[in-house]
């Protein structure tokens, strides 16, 4: 694949950086730097940038950085910096706005759900910061609304995390790019070319974000970002190539 390019390679520094930071503060870093839903108080608008560089483990960040370093130096080589730039950070703020668009569709259809089951706005904001304070629900939660209350509570309070939409920019550019590209899947030694590849895991990520069912990777991937990231990188890549944009313009 060759050499690091400069904008990888400062990446991949940046997200090393942060993830170090993170096991140096640990909750206070994800309440400062992870993107929260916008009516959660720890939401700032800086996070729809700083989310980018925060990863939750030791996985998490290895298989995005290496999926950073085996193929966006390629295609940072073929258009350029400026326009390698500005297609992983479009990227991840299309991941970040589709991921908080379906985050306030979950929030307020179970909203509405708590609010047919006989509940009032006020019980609603009590339970909400009842079970963030203490972790658990007021006794008017039962059998008939704890699965609303249960999924409205993950809309407000868990928070997103990661450079995977950015990645999935990268990823569906390359595969425009360079679509029939052999690539190997990891433990399967049969090259698959990269439109069939990229575009599968896709098709699996769509799945999972319309069923709410993970098939690759745990349960609490933002499918959504994934979505997000990607089909940004593809219509951006799609339009340059399209319209065949001079390199030297971005560069």
């Amino acid at each position: 694949m060759g050499s690091l390019t400069d904008t990888v390679k400062t990446l991949l520094i940046a997200n090393i950086i942060f993830f170090v930071g993170t096991l140096s503060l640990g909750d206070y870093a994800f309440t400062l730097f992870a993107l929260w839903f916008p009516e959660n108080p720890n939401f700032g608008v800086w996070q729809i940038i700083t989310h980018m560089f925060m990863h939750g483990n030791e996985a998490h960040i290895f298989f995005n950085m290496f999926a950073l370093f085996i193929f966006g130096s390629v295609l940072e080589r073929s258009i350029g910096q400026s326009k390698f730039i500005f297609i992983y950070i479009s990227s991840g703020l299309g991941a970040a706005g589709l991921q908080i668009l379906f985050s306030y569709l979950g929030y307020w259809e179970n909203y509405d759900a708590l609010i047919e089951s006989g509940l009032s706005s006020n019980q609603i904001s009590e339970m909400i910061s009842s079970a963030i304070e203490t972790g658990r629900f007021p006794n008017y939660i039962n059998s008939s609304n704890i699965g609303a209350a249960n999924s409205l509570i993950s809309n407000f309070s868990v928070p997103m995390v990661g450079a995977s939409g950015a990645i999935f920019g990268v990823l569906a550019a390359f595969a425009l790019m360079y679509p029939n590209m052999p690539l190997y899947f990891i433990f399967v030694p049969i090259p698959i070319k990269a439109k069939y590849l990229i575009g599968g895991y896709f098709l699996i990520d769509l799945y999972s974000a319309i069923t709410d069912s993970s098939i690759l990777g745990p349960s609490n991937v933002a499918h959504w970002a994934h979505i997000g990231g990607a089909v940004v990188g593809f219509f951006i890549m799609w339009y340059w190539k399209k319209n065949s944009f001079n390199q030297n313009r971005w560069n």
